[in-house]
């Protein structure tokens, strides 16, 4: 008999969780970004499959790995446990410029030198730019936090998970049994209000419960300026990666996660909360330390 999509969810959860928690919480950061890293690149193809023609996708595909690895060991964070002073100050000097190398102006090459059809460029080129940058520096993001996490016990991207998981499962719950109000139905007709209040809830209980159980680097007032922040970030996410899903018509990024989708459908709030995150801790931590 086949499994409903709750409990293909949840088996999905029982199996891949464990697995997970094991590698962010090992004592390095290498095997968080190896994970992190394939996650970008099934999220790009999917990105790029859904918006490019067949014969740009695995160019496209090449150019992103390449600058999402670049966007990551260009870190100064991502080099200093190596203690090669050289390496460090040459990152922190051109770090930046060297992803948008590939992100930006690699793209651009192929196209100039295989254009194919001229008039589709712009959007080829647009799509080749934003899968990158969408799928795979914002994916990136999260390998970043495991670099700024005081203990290097990977809480700092459980947080991020926290924060669209639970409220996804807040969302779930409270719209099915509480409201039928739309939120946005012109891009997600399912959504409602309940679902995004629910949500919130949900993410506002997952950061205050990582802080009571393992988060100690955290204050109260770090809780709330990252969950309720972070949940409408989230939110929004999801219905963008609706947006662009309805605009090329297709219901799933791909068919990876029996019950989920694709890695973008799974991930696509945590492209908008983990840049958010990383920037709110990296400030805050340099301005008021704890």
């Amino acid at each position: 008999m086949a499994l409903g999509n709750l409990a293909q969810r949840v088996l999905v959860a029982v199996v891949a969780v464990p697995i997970l928690l094991l590698i962010l919480h090992y004592h390095r950061p290498e095997p968080t970004w190896v994970l992190l890293f394939l996650a970008s690149l099934i999220a790009m193809g999917e990105f790029f499959a859904m918006t490019l023609p067949k014969e740009d996708r695995a160019a496209a595909l090449v150019i992103g790995a390449i600058a999402s690895a670049a966007f990551y060991w260009c870190d100064p964070a991502a080099l200093a446990s190596y203690d090669n002073e050289r390496l460090v100050h040459a990152a922190t000097l051109s770090g930046s410029a060297v992803p948008l190398l590939f992100a930006v102006v690699a793209p651009g090459l192929y196209y100039l030198f295989r254009f194919r059809d001229i008039p589709s460029v712009a959007g080829r080129y647009s799509a080749t730019v934003a899968g990158i940058v969408y799928a795979g520096f914002l994916t990136t993001f999260l390998a970043k936090l495991k670099l700024i996490d005081p203990h290097h016990g990977g809480d700092t991207v459980v947080l991020v998970l926290l924060v669209a998981w639970v409220a996804d499962t807040g969302a779930y719950f409270a719209g099915r049994f509480l409201g039928k109000s739309k939120l946005y139905e012109a891009v997600s007709p399912k959504k409602t209000w309940a679902g995004a209040w629910g949500g919130l809830a949900g993410s506002l209980a997952g950061v205050v419960a990582l802080k009571l159980l393992f988060a100690d680097f955290l204050s109260w007032i770090d809780v709330v300026l990252i969950a309720i922040p972070g949940g409408i970030l989230g939110q929004l996410g999801d219905l963008a990666e609706s947006l662009i899903k309805r605009s090329v018509g297709v219901k799933d990024s791909g068919d990876l996660l029996p019950g989920h989708g694709g890695i973008l459908d799974r991930i696509d709030a945590v492209l908008f909360i983990a840049p958010y995150v990383y920037a709110y801790l990296t400030i805050r931590w340099s301005l008021w330390p704890s």
